[in-house]
């Protein structure tokens, strides 16, 4: 009993000690449970992210129409897109872990070889063409590789991606044996606007050269008969009639009469010819000119043979007048400027046709180191809506089978060419104005 009595009774018991360490297992199992929880919760939203990731993936090679092939580093398959597939006619479990090179013929092999190791040592995208080994053969593609790193840096493989050269090539074939046909229709049109400037001209020729064609040859029909008569006459005094009886022929004949009709009839015929002879030196001078070489020519007498022709063609009898200089040296080519020229004046008289009191002015003058040559006329004028357009090619606002809609366009390119400028005049009141400017022969 005395013992028992000794021992202290505020001291630690065996009881509490052990509440206390349950106590402290319980808390440690309490913070593993609610990390192992989080940890979880982690690993499982990581988890439907790389789901995610994946399915986009997937949804994308299987999408793209271009092939492309996910490769690790030792150049063997890890991803290909639904068209690789498709292309080289293989599932893509069959091609999964195959060595990329062995889809390409040896040629392109050894190009994606060589694009690989490069691509390892300085990483360098590289891009070629190269030929994918199918069914059907060989298949161009236009390839391009590109390297794949992790989030150290560190290269883990390649991604090569390839386009079909078959489809751009016979795009490329298709848009080529187009663009050939417009340019086709573009010179068929050209050369129909030039046609329809010398079928204007030609018709002007015809016109001109008829009249005094015409009076040269009433005037050898005059000098004919009265060739004859002279002859009647001459015959008779050789065979000797008398004074009494030439005297009598003579008034029969009416030879004084027939002699001064002779002489008016010489001059008639000389000024006839000499008339054609001036139509010819024109028509040789708008020809020569038509050579494309550039050499130094009046403006103003080529305005002058331009508006001739074209009012000799038009027969509207509206008579073009000229103002400002009576000559200006400027360098091109002759040919060109009438052809500008021509295209404004008839554009003018076409404008025109039909109305009373109708005016076409061509003034020149210089300014500056510019030779400008402006053309206006009375008739209704650009409205403001089509002034933007006018030099639009096969834009016109004649009627349909009158106009191709390429003189201003082409007169516009000539102008350019020769390093001028042609433009619509600010409106008037009255009538159109367009404005040729060309650079001088001596700037000054």
């Amino acid at each position: 009993m005395t013992g028992t009595a000794d021992l202290p009774k505020d001291g630690p018991q065996d009881g509490d000690f052990s509440d206390a360490a349950w106590l402290n297992v319980l808390a440690a199992y309490d913070r593993t449970y609610a990390e192992l929880a989080s940890h979880h919760e982690q690993l499982e939203r990581q988890n439907r992210e790389l789901h995610q990731l994946r399915h986009f993936i997937a949804s994308i090679l299987g999408a793209v129409n271009d092939i492309m092939v996910v490769l690790g580093r030792d150049a063997r398959i890890e991803e290909a897109s639904a068209s690789f597939a498709a292309c080289v006619r293989q599932p893509v479990s069959a091609l999964t872990g195959t060595g990329v090179t062995a889809l390409f013929d040896s040629a392109s092999a050894a190009r994606l070889d060589t694009a690989l190791a490069d691509l390892r040592l300085q990483r360098n995208a590289a891009r070629f063409e190269a030929n994918v080994m199918t069914p059907d053969g060989p298949a161009p593609f236009d390839i391009a590789v590109s390297p794949r790193v992790n989030d150290r840096g560190r290269m883990i493989g390649a991604v090569l991606i390839g386009r079909p050269l078959g489809e751009l090539r016979a795009a490329y074939s298709d848009l080529e044996a187009s663009h050939k046909q417009l340019k086709d229709a573009q010179t068929q049109l050209v050369r129909n606007e030039k046609l329809a400037s010398l079928g204007r001209l030609l018709a002007g020729v015809a016109h001109e050269l008829n009249n005094p064609i015409s009076f040269v040859y009433a005037s050898t029909h005059a000098l004919e008969r009265y060739v004859g008569r002279f002859e009647t006459y001459f015959e008779r005094v050789q065979a000797g009639a008398s004074r009494d009886e030439l005297v009598a022929l003579r008034a029969e004949l009416k030879l004084e009469r027939d002699l001064k009709n002779l002489r008016e009839a010489i001059v008639g015929a000389r000024d006839g010819a000499e008339r054609v002879r001036d139509i010819v030196a024109d028509l040789r001078r708008l020809s020569a000119s038509g050579t494309g070489e550039r050499v130094v020519f009046d403006l103003v007498d080529t305005a002058r043979i331009a508006a001739r022709w074209v009012e000799r063609g038009s027969k509207s009898g509206i008579e073009t007048q000229f103002a400002g200089l009576p000559s200006l040296s400027v360098r091109g080519v002759p040919g060109h400027i009438q052809q500008i020229v021509m295209n404004l004046v008839q554009n003018a008289m076409d404008a025109m046709q039909g109305q009373d009191g109708a005016r076409l002015v061509i003034r020149i003058e210089r300014e500056g180191d510019r030779a400008v040559l402006s053309v206006a006329d009375t008739g209704p004028g650009v409205p403001e809506d089509q002034a933007a357009s006018i030099f639009d090619p096969f834009y016109t606002t004649k009627p349909v089978g009158q106009g191709t809609g390429l003189g201003l366009s082409i007169s516009h390119k000539i102008a350019e060419e020769h390093g001028g400028r042609l433009s619509l005049c600010p409106p008037t009141e009255t009538g159109a104005c367009f404005r040729l400017e060309l650079p001088m022969d001596d700037p000054q």
